[in-house]
């Protein structure tokens, strides 16, 4: 059993490794892509500050590293519903959070100025409701991650009907924004927009690290979580209020991007050949897919940029299908 778990210990670095690998290849390839090609000498000459470039720099850098960013928080929050729920279906794009998050911003937009501020309070104020609400939903009667899910897809259909509504009341330049925005998109972040959304997620994902012991106990059964000293409604309270925090930073910067948080867990845990899904390889996954999706929508039909959230649910829906045909057939 030991020389088991040192096996899968040993694969989870190994995958780890490989992944951070192919983040700084995208990363390098996303920095060195754009309108005019920048050689990988030219990127470390800027990076390094042996020659000033606003394009690498202050243009694609910060495109770069939100990818990173953000698809590693992504990937950390479907990581904290999937193991929550002990459900694959269990992320926040599938549950709701990511409507609800979406439906805060929208009446920043359309109430409120819309500033950068008022976009953040009300995705976090809106992914917090929508949790609540599922969260309470499904503890009727003792808690369900099953339940937690079916109660959660039928609470995303409702806010998401309530965005359609808010978007058709809004006056027009609002709504065409909105609609934009919604989409998820990376296009013309810079370093304002990120100093403080990456200082929030940096805190989230420490706190996530801190928990993973006790998260990780609770896939062994309540009963035995329990008797190792660990505070089940606590923890899942905790293990919630960063997924959703995770999620609605990323929803309040760049829009909701789907299907990361969904995919990126089950690969990562595929990869590394784990029995529960570990954060550390979803959370480089996530980072993976999130580039990955936003090169392929800058170049799909360059010059022009796609948002990355169309990318992301093309190949999001793909996944779907396949996951949702695996869980038919194991029924």
């Amino acid at each position: 059993m030991n020389t088991r778990l040192l096996h899968a210990e040993h694969r989870t670095v190994a995958v780890s490794a490989v992944l951070a690998a192919v983040i700084a290849g995208l990363g390098l390839l996303g920095l060195c892509y754009g309108a005019s090609w920048a050689t990988p000498g030219e990127v470390l000459a800027a990076l390094t500050g042996a020659e000033r470039s606003v394009v690498i720099t202050e243009w694609r850098l910060p495109r770069v590293m939100a990818g990173l960013v953000f698809g590693a928080a992504l990937g950390v929050a479907g990581a904290i519903f999937q193991n929550l729920t002990r459900n694959p279906m269990g992320s926040p794009d599938i549950i709701g959070l990511d409507a609800g998050a979406y439906t805060g911003a929208l009446i920043a937009i359309t109430v409120l100025s819309g500033t950068s501020a008022q976009l953040a309070t009300g995705s976090v104020v809106g992914g917090l409701l929508v949790a609540a609400v599922i969260y309470l939903l499904s503890s009727d009667r003792g808690f369900s991650g099953l339940r937690l899910v079916v109660i959660g897809i039928a609470v995303n259909a409702m806010v998401t009907a309530v965005n359609s509504w808010i978007v058709l009341r809004a006056d027009l330049e609002i709504a065409i924004a909105a609609v934009g925005w919604s989409a998820g998109s990376l296009n013309g972040v810079d370093w304002a927009d990120l100093r403080v959304p990456f200082a929030v997620i940096a805190v989230l994902l420490v706190g996530m690290a801190a928990l993973s012991r006790d998260m990780h106990q609770t896939l062994l059964g309540d009963a035995v979580a329990v008797t190792t000293g660990v505070a089940l409604n606590r923890l899942r309270l905790l293990m919630v209020l960063i997924g959703v925090g995770c999620t609605a930073t990323v929803t309040a910067v760049a829009g909701p991007i789907a299907f990361i948080a969904l995919a990126a867990p089950q690969i990562g845990r595929r990869l590394a050949g784990a029995a529960g899904v570990p954060l550390l390889p979803a959370a480089l996954t996530g980072a993976v897919l999130l580039q990955g999706a936003d090169l392929l929508a800058q170049m799909l039909l360059a010059p022009v940029a796609l948002p990355v959230g169309v990318v992301s649910t093309a190949i999001g829906g793909c996944y779907l299908i396949w996951l949702l045909t695996k869980e038919v057939r194991r029924a």
